[in-house]
């Protein structure tokens, strides 16, 4: 039953779609202009990341790979043990800032 209520919560989460609006309407330019812009930021980012290298934005965060070594795992239907390649994975690092806004206190100015 406690399962059931969990996926009938509603997390409220926002999507692309959402986001490009709320940027259009804070900043005063059109969806069009805000979804190039959201795209363009992202494809820099992830050129950047698969040259290894990181994209720091002062006050919010940054972006970095991180180098995930092989490993044994189990498949969980069989028990079986079963061996994960090694794989870079994107991480990302909340900054001092973002984190004290989320976390309701105040961040330096």
């Amino acid at each position: 039953m406690l399962y059931y209520s969990i996926l009938k919560t509603n997390y409220n989460n926002m999507n692309k779609t959402e986001l490009i609006d709320q940027i259009a309407k804070d900043s005063g330019i059109s969806k069009k202009q805000a979804n190039d812009s959201l795209d363009a930021f992202t494809s820099a980012v992830v050129s950047t990341l698969k040259k290894g290298d990181t994209v720091t934005l002062v006050g919010f965060g940054t972006f970095s790979v991180s180098n995930r070594a092989a490993r044994n795992g189990r498949n969980p239907q069989t028990g079986a043990t079963i061996k994960i390649k090694a794989k870079k994975v994107p991480k990302f690092k909340a900054g001092k800032d973002f984190s004290a806004k989320i976390a309701g206190g105040k961040a330096k100015k």
